[in-house]
């Protein structure tokens, strides 16, 4: 088995263009940078795939339902042609709550019981377990990314290409390698439109970074 975990391209939270219109974080778009970027990752994963003679006879193809996750992959797959498309909820972005599309002075600002809360947990080590307001933790998502992992080993696919959000790549690689929440806090988030590649070959995993992002 071959995952393929996708970084979304660039979006307008990513350039803060959305702290100005305010959309729910689910209706975010790629700004065009990030679409030449999907289309990058996409030219370099055709490219990486007939080099590497993994075929997608037997792939699927996996999609946050955010709308920038949406535009990544079918740009993405403008290449790839997978016939074998579906989504899944719990490969969403971390939800803020609160605290999207916000600037840090106006959160202190406008919440700042909830703001004190939650910086307290994050100073004191606790990022992973932190909590947003009305939002979610590293922790919440690491739990719903173990059940997408139970999913992808209901099918018998040998290729997959999933395509999400930056904390979900590090949930998944956390759950998948047995990590710990320190890893979690001190591991970066990969770039847009980066790749990691996880090679299953029967018990043993191993992963790495085939394309940077940017």
């Amino acid at each position: 088995m071959k995952i393929f975990l996708v970084r979304h391209g660039e979006s307008m939270q990513n350039t803060k263009e959305n702290y100005k219109i305010g959309l729910p974080d689910h209706k975010v778009i790629l700004t065009d940078k990030g679409r030449k970027q999907a289309d990058k990752a996409g030219k370099f994963l055709l490219k990486y795939l007939k080099d590497n003679e993994i075929d997608l006879d037997n792939s699927v193809m996996w999609v946050s339902p955010f709308e920038r996750t949406r535009e990544t992959a079918s740009i993405i797959n403008s290449y790839l042609d997978i016939k074998d498309i579906r989504e899944d909820v719990t490969l969403i972005e971390q939800r803020y709550g609160l605290f999207s599309d916000k600037e840090i002075d106006v959160i202190k600002e406008k919440y700042p019981d909830q703001f004190s809360f939650y910086d307290n947990y994050y100073q004191n080590e606790g990022k992973f377990y932190a909590r947003l307001p009305q939002g979610e933790a590293p922790f919440d998502v690491a739990l719903r990314t173990k059940q997408f992992i139970d999913t992808i080993f209901r099918d018998d696919k040998d290729t997959l290409i999933i395509v999400t959000h930056g904390a979900v790549i590090k949930a998944f690689l956390m759950d998948w390698f047995h990590k710990s929440p320190e890893w979690y806090a001190k591991e970066k988030t990969p770039k847009n439109c980066a790749i990691c590649l996880i090679n299953r070959d029967g018990k043993k995993s191993t992963y790495e970074y085939i394309y940077d992002g940017e």
